[in-house]
């Protein structure tokens, strides 16, 4: 998709989406569109930052900084926005965030839109594991969540052209210098240090690279995270615990083993884009080891296990209308991606969205993601879904995970 140079001629502003949809919070148009667009910060917006207070550090799977620039903002609201800067495409100009009358503002095109905050850092921070390992290489941290990141590479990208082509993962370990896979004692050391503190957490959450070896395909990464979370589960004196785990998408048998020797409480595998054509181009390494048909199947045996409500799918909204292969026009792809999600949701699957961020090291990172407009729709179309079939997705609302637009929406 190309909107040209001239993008503000061609597509609504954010002041004129806000106005034609007036049941999307402005709190939530704000956060499409930033993370759409990307940041920069203006010399006085960092001297407002503070590092003893401030997150400037984190390291996971798809994104390392130790820098002097906050990790994310906060909206009045509550609403996290993910903004990691300038955007490999720069078609459209990022938003500025200044200081204007005292207070951090987003600015847009010389207007300012929001005032926002930086997310302050958990005291787990500064301290370090028992092998010397600091704690935030370890665990890394949203206002509200305890976030793990085990496995760091993704064994697709170990077969040139089979990592999805939106995907980071592979150019972030490469340009890093950090290990594949975490040592799992001291992941326990660093979660068991960081809900100590009170107020602060509601939900662990893991995620990380497929990792494809075994008895059977999956194997290896289920008994990672089978290690983990039974760790983690015995810090809740072995009770089932918030906690969320995005993953490659597993047999009935694999799940179930998950489910009956941890605390796990809710499931996502990610089928990040909503038609089978596009999935196989998009997806290569999953087309060629589990299959559209199949991914989906297994999200619904997963609700078998983990009941109503626990079970979701992530897209990546926009790739859907990625060059060559994508659809032609927005509306076009509106429509197939919400009769998918409604078929998917039907089988009592949530459906949440992310907003596709184009970033450098990515296959797809010289494309440029849709208008505004077309996430608000999205986002619009698969709350009401939900909606329809009752699914609640409390396990990625704003509070717990606050990426997904379309599921901030359900606190409305």
């Amino acid at each position: 998709m190309s909107c040209g140079r001239n993008w503000r001629d061609n597509e609504l502003s954010l002041a004129r989406v806000c106005e034609k949809y007036p049941d999307a919070a402005p709190f939530v148009i704000i956060k499409i569109d930033v993370q759409r667009r990307g940041v920069v910060y203006t010399e006085d917006a960092l001297r407002q930052v503070d590092p003893a207070i401030h997150m400037t550090n984190v390291r996971s799977d798809f994104y390392d900084k130790e820098d002097i620039t906050p990790v994310s903002l906060l909206m009045r609201d509550g609403t996290s926005i993910f903004c990691e800067g300038i955007l490999a495409e720069s078609v459209r100009e990022p938003y500025v965030v200044d200081v204007v009358d005292g207070k951090i503002v987003l600015v847009d095109d010389g207007l300012p839109i929001e005032e926002v905050s930086y997310w302050e850092k958990p005291d787990y921070y500064d301290k370090k594991t028992s092998g010397g390992v600091p704690m935030w290489h370890v665990v890394s941290a949203r206002p509200q969540r305890i976030t793990i990141h085990p496995n760091q590479f993704c064994d697709y990208w170990k077969t040139p052209g089979n990592g999805c082509k939106f995907c980071v993962m592979a150019a972030n370990f490469k340009a890093g210098n950090k290990p594949s896979l975490l040592d799992v004692k001291d992941i326990i050391e660093t979660v068991s240090e960081a809900v100590k503190e009170p107020g602060r957490n509601v939900c662990v959450f893991l995620t990380g690279g497929t990792l494809m070896g075994g008895a059977e395909f999956l194997d290896d990464e289920v008994d990672l995270y089978v290690d983990i979370l039974s760790g983690i589960s015995e810090l809740f004196g072995g009770k089932r615990f918030p906690s969320q785990l995005v993953s490659t998408v597993f047999s009935r048998n694999q799940l179930a083993r998950i489910y009956e020797s941890t605390g796990l409480s809710t499931y996502t595998a990610d089928i990040e884009v909503l038609n089978k054509e596009l999935f196989n181009w998009i997806c290569p390494g999953k087309a060629k080891t589990v299959g559209y048909d199949a991914w989906k199947e297994r999200l619904y045996r997963a609700v078998d296990i983990f009941g109503p409500g626990n079970v979701n799918t992530g897209i990546v909204a926009g790739v859907e209308l990625a060059a060559p292969n994508g659809f032609k026009t927005e509306d076009e792809a509106l429509e197939s991606m919400l009769s998918e999600a409604e078929e998917i949701s039907s089988h009592g699957v949530g459906v949440v969205s992310c907003v596709w961020r184009v970033l450098k090291g990515t296959v797809f990172f010289r494309q440029t993601a849709p208008s505004l407009e077309y996430y608000v729709r999205l986002a619009r179309g698969l709350d009401a879904i939900r909606r329809k079939y009752n699914i609640n997705v409390d396990m990625d609302n704003y509070r717990r995970c606050g990426n997904h637009p379309d599921t901030d929406m359900g606190r409305i």
